[in-house]
């Protein structure tokens, strides 16, 4: 699959078949992570696997959207790390949150689905992901991935809206 035809195909997706995703296939989507651009090349961004079926309910229980998660073989918390940034306050959101998207975008291009789930900013979803996950008290959670087999497919959906296009100024 091509990069323009994987954006404009990828779809969030909440079913899964009852497969693992291989050891390989995660390698790829923490390759394809830290692909991704990050401010002053800082690299804040923190990863933390899960696959224990306990640990992916109780993530599951933190966010109001996050059932599916207990369902998925795979949840990969996006983190970021505040001792790492070289401007603190700054970038982390944007370097996790672009870290996070290559991973929904490589999961469908190896023919796996994908969901996000958001915790920061957050307090009520904050506190549980970091005490389950034992984050330090300087890494913060942007966000959950759920990946897995799709249990079905879902059509491209085109959201191109040229009223939202300005050109030159507003």
């Amino acid at each position: 699959m091509d990069a323009i035809d994987a954006l404009l195909s990828r779809r969030t997706l909440r079913e899964y078949r009852d497969e693992p995703v291989s050891a390989e296939q995660e390698e790829i989507l923490l390759r394809c992570a830290m692909a991704g651009p990050t401010g002053y090349n800082q690299q804040s961004w923190r990863f933390v696997v899960v696959r224990e079926a306990q640990t992916r309910a109780a993530l599951a229980a933190a966010s109001e959207w996050g059932a599916m998660l207990a369902h998925t073989p795979l949840v990969i918390a996006v983190c970021g790390d505040l001792a790492a940034e070289r401007h603190p306050g700054q970038y982390w959101v944007q370097d996790a949150a672009a870290a996070l998207e290559n991973i929904l975008i490589a999961a469908h291009a190896m023919g796996l689905g994908a969901v996000w789930v958001g915790i920061h900013p957050r307090p009520e979803r904050v506190r549980p992901v970091k005490a389950l996950l034992g984050l330090p008290e300087h890494v913060e959670p942007l966000g959950l991935v759920g990946v897995g087999h799709p249990a079905k497919g879902k059509p491209p959906s085109s959201r191109m809206d040229w009223n939202k296009v300005h050109h030159e100024h507003w």
